[in-house]
């Protein structure tokens, strides 16, 4: 993917997917979830998640599992089980980023990513947006996005706590497709999954470039 500015959009998808060049590192070095505290991988089912189009990214919904909440063009109401887990790390995730503007990705941050790094991420992410801005009027969105989420891999899952890697792709110099795959952190706390932030506010410290989908599943259809 090619990463999407400070912010995530998967900039989260992270890097690659959204006009940057990736950072050739290892997905998060510091945990704030230890594996040892986790299940083994768990089993999702597709079965009831369509996919729908958002800004130009597709993201999975479920009327079982969430989001139950749209409202603003935001995403909240997750059902706390693994299919609930990963849905809250995919839209959590696309939202906490500068792409969509400040009305989405300030009350996302603000409201759904916790963990000693969230005030970095908010504040990288509205330099990055400013940085971008260019004669566009405040709060408005940078345009559409332009990365397809691919898959996904499990590093643990309990009732309280999850930890995956999520597989985003889109266009690289020259017109490549580039991949990266970022690791995703969630906490069960007041009712809802939320994200923890990446290392140092950055989802760059979170991802890396791969090559292939080999060991990751893929989603229905790549992904919408």
């Amino acid at each position: 993917m090619a990463v999407i500015g400070g912010g995530a959009l998967f900039a989260l998808v992270v890097p690659p997917v959204f006009r940057t060049e990736p950072k050739h590192t290892t997905p998060a070095a510091r945990s704030t979830t230890q594996a040892s505290q986790l299940s083994d991988a768990p089993q999702v089912s597709f079965t009831g998640m369509s996919w729908r189009d958002y800004h130009g990214v597709g993201l999975p919904y479920s009327a079982a599992d969430g989001p139950r909440d749209t409202g603003g063009d935001l995403a909240a109401g997750f059902t706390q089980t693994p299919q609930g887990a990963l849905l809250a790390a995919v839209h959590i995730a696309v939202r906490a980023n500068v792409q969509w503007g400040p009305t989405v990705f300030e009350p996302t941050i603000d409201r759904q990513v916790i963990g000693p790094d969230a005030g970095a991420l908010a504040d990288a992410t509205s330099r990055a947006y400013e940085r971008q801005r260019g004669k566009r009027p405040v709060g408005a969105a940078l345009g559409r996005g332009y990365v397809v989420l691919e898959g996904f891999r499990w590093q643990g899952y309990s009732p309280e706590a999850a930890s995956l890697d999520l597989v985003s792709a889109g266009p690289g110099d020259s017109d490549v497709t580039v991949r990266a795959v970022t690791r995703l952190q969630l906490h069960w706390r007041d009712g809802d999954w939320r994200v923890v932030a990446p290392p140092g506010g950055t989802w760059a410290g979170a991802a890396a470039p791969i090559e292939s989908l080999d060991g990751y599943v893929r989603f229905p259809g790549g992904g919408g």
